[in-house]
């Protein structure tokens, strides 16, 4: 392979801009998921350059590139981490856009385009660091696997899933793992009129749960009487289910980031108050993904009946969007019956669980230590994350997984937003700071 000169420096923010200009829009359909081939062996090619023994392989289907590198450590005894990033994005129509999703634009200091921050910043970072270490010669404490996936957007049937079931021998060794969507700073205001940088460390994630229901009744002519229409019964158990409010459940991880949210800030964040949601609000932007780990959720969000406007069907279908905590599966499961009744079936169409793990250890002390040397008023905190990354795969194997893509985020940006939003985008100070802060982090991990 030929590495473009474009890219023989390594500078993270040219190789995000690098990255976003490969559309890797993943649909959830094989015959239009494109560019994670190119975007992977791109990305082998980096590595190759640079020395590496480089393993790439399509999984499950032509096209799904995924690409892995293991550099060894100093102590051999000691478990792998696994350092890992999906190259796959969410579609983007780029007439919504400011500037087109797939041209990752340099302007007004930020990197712009899908994938800047889901999550072909934290590729770079990796590119970026991997390149750095074999080319300094830097021997990190432990072995690292580099772990470049396709599919995450869509469950990793083709991606972390597939690997994980058909290649562990991949994952030999590795006791725990670092992804996405974790160590990005939160501002808040200090109770004695400051501010201070919480940086989120994701050690926990909701169960990713996609339910189909079916509702049957008699094919008829639309103009007669039916008193088993199979489109009114589907209706009336969605709405039923669309409006429902599952019970606040308070899971460790959540109590930790608001007792330390309170600690800084002197709200009070009563777990016992009906409205601790409120409470919640004050936090901002963030508020959004605090308060989606308070309770399940089941979403509809597909609708599927009938043929023709004057027949009645005899098959109605509907999806919905189940999210669910940590031990919470059994209870979900008896709560979602008594509300959609006797006269439908559910089947489950992806089940991913849920996964939590403490905050503590010696990793979580070494992502501690290099945020502090690059930020000095920075502090961790745990959060649980509302949606899934590939470390449910992960998990699988015993592996343990953290979020930790580090950001230092300007305190006015709406960081939640961006992710499968319009007009996404990565500060280019965030990015440098992300670079400085990995390559503390694994050389100390």
């Amino acid at each position: 392979m030929t590495v473009p000169t474009e890219t023989s420096a390594d500078d993270v923010v040219s190789v995000v801009s690098r990255l976003i200009r490969f559309d890797t829009s993943n649909t959830g359909e094989l015959e239009t998921t494109k560019g994670e081939a190119e975007c992977a062996q791109w990305i082998a090619a980096q590595l190759e350059e640079v020395g590496y023994q480089v393993t790439y392989l399509e999984s499950g289907a032509p096209g799904r590139g995924n690409v892995f590198a293991r550099l060894p450590g100093a102590d051999s005894s000691r478990g792998a981490l696994l350092v890992h990033g999906h190259l796959d994005v969410v579609p983007a129509e780029p007439t919504d856009w400011s500037v087109h999703p797939f041209s990752g634009a340099i302007e007004d200091g930020y990197v712009w385009g899908r994938g800047a921050v889901d999550m072909k910043d934290m590729v770079g970072m990796m590119i970026v660091v991997a390149r750095h270490f074999r080319r300094a010669g830097i021997v990190p404490p432990r072995d690292l696997v580099f772990a470049f996936l396709a599919d995450e957007e869509h469950g990793g049937k083709f991606g972390a899933q597939w690997l994980v079931d058909n290649r562990p021998e991949l994952f030999e060794g590795v006791t725990e793992a670092v992804g996405e969507v974790g160590g990005f700073s939160l501002t808040v205001p200090r109770r004695d009129g400051g501010e201070r940088r919480l940086y989120l460390i994701e050690t926990a994630e909701k169960g990713l749960q996609w339910m189909r229901l079916t509702a049957r009744g008699r094919a008829g002519h639309g103009s007669m009487v039916h008193d088993h229409n199979a489109v009114t019964v589907l209706a009336e158990a969605v709405a039923r289910l669309g409006r429902h409010r599952f019970p606040l459940v308070l899971t460790e991880t959540v109590v930790q980031f608001l007792t330390a949210v309170g600690e800084e800030t002197g709200h009070v964040f009563d777990i016992a108050s009906p409205d601790i949601e409120g409470a919640i609000d004050k936090l901002g932007p963030v508020a959004r993904i605090v308060k989606a780990t308070l309770r399940d959720t089941a979403n509809p969000t597909m609708l599927k009946a009938g043929y023709k406007a004057n027949v009645v069907p005899a098959v109605a279908e509907a999806m919905v969007d189940c999210r669910v905590l940590p031990g919470r599966q059994a209870a979900f499961e008896a709560e979602v019956d008594e509300l959609i009744g006797p006269d439908l079936s559910r089947e489950w169409m992806t089940s991913l669980p849920s996964y939590e793990t403490h905050f503590g250890g010696d990793l979580v002390d070494a992502m501690n230590s290099a945020l502090l040397a690059v930020d000095p008023d920075a502090r961790t905190v745990p959060y649980m994350l509302s949606g899934g990354t590939d470390a449910k795969a992960f998990a699988r194997l015993g592996i343990r997984c953290f979020g930790f893509t580090p950001l230092r985020l300007p305190p006015e940006l709406d960081f939640t937003a961006l992710f499968h939003g319009v007009d996404e985008r990565v500060p280019v100070e965030a990015l440098k700071f992300g670079t400085e802060v990995m390559s503390h982090f694994l050389t100390h991990c």
